[in-house]
Parts: structure tokens; C-alpha cells; sequence
């Protein structure tokens, strides 16, 4: 049964909310601003609302593997590996030859459903920082940083500390070519544009 959901997991972190929701728009998000299927270029490239239902997305495939694992176990260790499995879907996705996202709104979907608190506190932490700097990304990875910290603070079980180590470090790593552009000081700060011109056309 662990097996089986974490291998559900992963195939639902796997789809890719991004790129199907703005194909909606006509826009293969894939070849506009950063290339990135998630929420931050869905919005620069196709629309705030499509953004948005992107994010919501994103953190829902992180959410719904860990409410259904632990419905099914109640076993807060096989919740936190199906949420960690997602995210990996997310970044790793084989829909889309395992070059996915980030991972910041999926791992924000488990986090919320594995410990609200630290996940309330990583998100605070990424609203401060993306309102006062326009990073996106640099909100991030101080969100990512917040989130094992604050869990670990919170007292939570080991696995959930564990998982929310996990995702950090790789959303970290996942940023490391914002980190050369942040330092070259050429990291675009966010701002909505006119949506890019539908597929084709």
C-alpha cells in the first residue's frame, strides 16, 4: 500500500498543470520568459488568472496525495513520502521527460497539508521577500529555507522535517542559475507583461 501511493503520487505530481492551462490561452509556456511550467512564468507569459490556477494547481497535486495517504494509513511517514514523491513529479515530471518545474507550489501543497504552521511561516516568509524585492526566486529559496526550520521548531514528527529538508535542498538547487543572475545582478524582477502571442501565430 506505501509503495502504491507513493507511486501514485509521483505520476499526480507529474501532471503538468502549467503548460496544460496555458495552452488554454494558446501559449506553450516552455518557449516564453524563464521556460518554466510553473506558476511565477505562467503568469508573466499567459495572464495573472491563469497564474493563479496554476499555483493552485500545483500546490493541489501536492496536498492530495498526502490527505489520501493518510486517510488510507494514518501513517504520518507514508504521508510525508507520497507529498515528497509529488514534488518530485513536479520537477521530474515523465509526462514531460522529467524536465518539470521548480517545485515551490507543489512542496507548499504538502507542507500545508503535512504542518500548516511551517508551511504558513515559509509563506510569509516568500510574500516578504517577493513584495519587498520583486525576486521571485530569491523568495523562494528563503521560503524553502523557513520551511524545515520552522517544522523542526514546531516540534513536528521526523519524517515531516525530513520531507520538508528534502524539497528545500532541492529547490535550492533547482534555483542555482538564478543564483549566478542574482549575483551577475541580471535576475529579472517580477512583472506582469502582455501575454505572448498564442501558438503559431
Amino acid at each position: 500500500m506505501a509503495l502504491l501511493l507513493v507511486v501514485l503520487g509521483y505520476l499526480c505530481g507529474s501532471i503538468p498543470s502549467g503548460l496544460l492551462l496555458a495552452r488554454r490561452a494558446g501559449i506553450d509556456v516552455r518557449r516564453t520568459g524563464s521556460g518554466n511550467i510553473g506558476a511565477a512564468n505562467v503568469a508573466r507569459s499567459a495572464g495573472i488568472r491563469l497564474g493563479l490556477a496554476t499555483l493552485l494547481a500545483d500546490a493541489t497535486k501536492g496536498a492530495a496525495p498526502v490527505l489520501l495517504a493518510r486517510a488510507l494509513t494514518g501513517d504520518e511517514t507514508v504521508a510525508a513520502a507520497a507529498g515528497v514523491a509529488a514534488f518530485l513529479g513536479h520537477v521530474f515530471p515523465v509526462t514531460l521527460r522529467f524536465a518539470g518545474g521548480k517545485g515551490v507550489a507543489t512542496a507548499l501543497g504538502v507542507l500545508a497539508t503535512l504542518t500548516p504552521l511551517a508551511a504558513a511561516a515559509a509563506a510569509a516568509v516568500f510574500l516578504l521577500v517577493a513584495l519587498t524585492y520583486r525576486y521571485v526566486s530569491l523568495a523562494s529559496v528563503l521560503g524553502a529555507f523557513t520551511a524545515p526550520l520552522a517544522a523542526a521548531a514546531l516540534g513536528e514528527p521526523p519524517a515531516v522535517v525530513a520531507a520538508a529538508l528534502a524539497m528545500s535542498v532541492l529547490i535550492v538547487v533547482r534555483h542555482r542559475d538564478n543564483f549566478a543572475r542574482l549575483r551577475a545582478g541580471t535576475e529579472p524582477r517580477f512583472r506582469l507583461h502582455k501575454r505572448h502571442a498564442p501558438l503559431g501565430k
